[in-house]
């Protein structure tokens, strides 16, 4: 059997970044079984249909790595890739169940007709290890279905209908997607059978929440997948954490790369206990990956998000005293401000500090660094200032942060000397008057 999977989308906006985590399922069973991946378009909500919102669907499987083989961009044999470019073919198989009698017309709209005695059993992929097959086999009484409308009275098909028969022309051999939909899979086995097709295999992901316990989505709150692009996530710690929810690596492995995971997927891997969305997670995540790559990599990545920032080109020397400070790229810009752009005082930084009269230790400061031998040494300066934070019975802590304070405008930086060598020492002497005259 030949795999094909597809990640459907509804373009009603940027998409949240539960799509990228059923996209992340979808392309990785698709590779690791040497299948197609496959993107298509259920834009039958026309009250909700946002025109960008396809090209930010491109944008962001294709930020992911997360390359199609088959879409409305690229292309393919089962096209459209777009429902509303299908309504002719919802259309005929619509005229095919009512000349069956096994679907009626009901003020403009058309229906499917239930049956509802008995029972619909199928096998799940995802749900424990119940028969020699792996997953979980459900049954679900019938008597809980409704009849339901196939064709909306504007001529669009509604999810249930367009989804089976796209499915089936489209020869989508496994459908991936959220829990919520086994409570109807009555409706679509018995459309399958309806036609006399073949049902693909089912794989219900657990349900993802956000820190309420809720449904984790668009109208719940939950950020576009771009968003995190945007906060300086790195993608392959978006990757990594994403597939983390719900899913266990068999070595029990929590950090790992794509094509690792690629190598060892199973289904029999999940658990379907709801999957809570952890973004302080992330963020610890994102950061572990930042510490191990390598600086000219970090540089890199660095260089690439700072699109707009006029030093770029010069973050090199900056890059390893700052890796082990940020858990996000954006980190860089507040951190490292100071060193590109003379910096805005606030009282309210140096009143922090346990210094009693601030303008006339950043002056004695002012004194010592004029009489620093030049170029500074990293001893000699500590020394310097140790001596000077005795004299005026201060700690050491609060002097060097008041050095900080005095040449960055804030009390979290980079090393601090490393900072000053960046800097230069006529800068640093210069902001440190700037500081004394702030202080005034």
């Amino acid at each position: 059997m030949d795999i094909r999977t597809r990640i459907a989308p509804s373009p009603t906006g940027s998409p949240h970044i539960g799509t990228a985590w059923q996209a992340l399922f979808d392309f990785v069973f698709a590779r690791k079984n040497n299948g197609k991946f496959i993107l298509r378009l259920e834009d039958t909500d026309k009250v909700r249909f946002v025109p960008e919102s396809a090209k930010q669907i491109d944008e962001t499987l294709e930020w992911l790595g997360f390359e199609v083989d088959e879409s409305p961009s690229k292309g393919g044999n089962f096209g459209p890739y777009i429902q509303s470019e299908r309504l002719d073919v919802y259309r005929k198989y619509a005229d095919e169940l009512l000349e069956k009698g096994l679907a009626y017309n009901d003020e403009g709209a058309v229906k499917f007709k239930m049956n509802k005695e008995g029972s619909t059993a199928y096998h799940d992929l995802v749900g424990g290890e119940q028969s020699s097959r792996g997953g979980k086999d459900i049954s679900i009484e019938n008597s809980t279905q409704d009849d339901f409308v196939m064709i909306k009275s504007d001529g669009f098909p509604t999810y249930n209908f367009a989804n089976v028969i796209d499915d089936h022309l489209m020869e989508i051999s496994h459908v991936i997607r959220g829990n919520e939909y086994i409570s109807s899979m009555p409706k679509y086995i018995q459309l399958y059978k309806s036609f006399g097709w073949t049902p693909p295999q089912f794989a219900h992901l657990p349900l993802l929440v956000g820190s309420d316990r809720a449904k984790l989505s668009k109208r719940h709150g939950a950020k576009g997948a771009l968003e995190y692009k945007r906060d300086g996530f790195l993608k392959e710690a978006i990757i990594n954490f994403l597939a983390l929810l719900g899913w266990s690596h068999p070595q029990g492995k929590e950090i790992f790369s794509l094509e690792d995971m690629i190598k060892v997927f199973d289904f029999k891997n999940f658990n379907p206990a709801s999957a809570y969305f952890d973004e302080t997670k992330l963020e610890w995540m994102n950061g572990e990956y930042i510490r191990r790559m390598p600086d000219e990599e970090l540089t890199k990545r660095l260089q690439d998000y700072l699109v707009d920032h006029p030093a770029k080109e010069k973050i090199a020397p900056i890059v390893p005293l700052i890796k082990e400070r940020i858990k996000k790229l954006s980190d860089f810009i507040p951190l490292t401000d100071f060193l590109f752009e003379k910096p805005e005082y606030d009282m309210e930084v140096f009143n922090k500090l346990k210094i009693r009269d601030i303008k006339s230790a950043v002056g004695k400061i002012l004194e010592k660094v004029k009489q620093l031998k030049s170029p500074w040494d990293a001893k000699e300066f500590e020394g310097t200032f140790k001596e000077l934070a005795t004299e005026l019975k201060i700690s050491n802590l609060d002097m060097f942060q008041l050095i900080r304070a005095a040449v960055s405008g804030q009390l979290v930086t980079p090393p601090l000397f490393e900072s000053i060598q960046i800097l230069g020492e006529e800068e640093t002497k210069n902001r440190i008057k700037e500081a004394q005259e702030f202080a005034s």
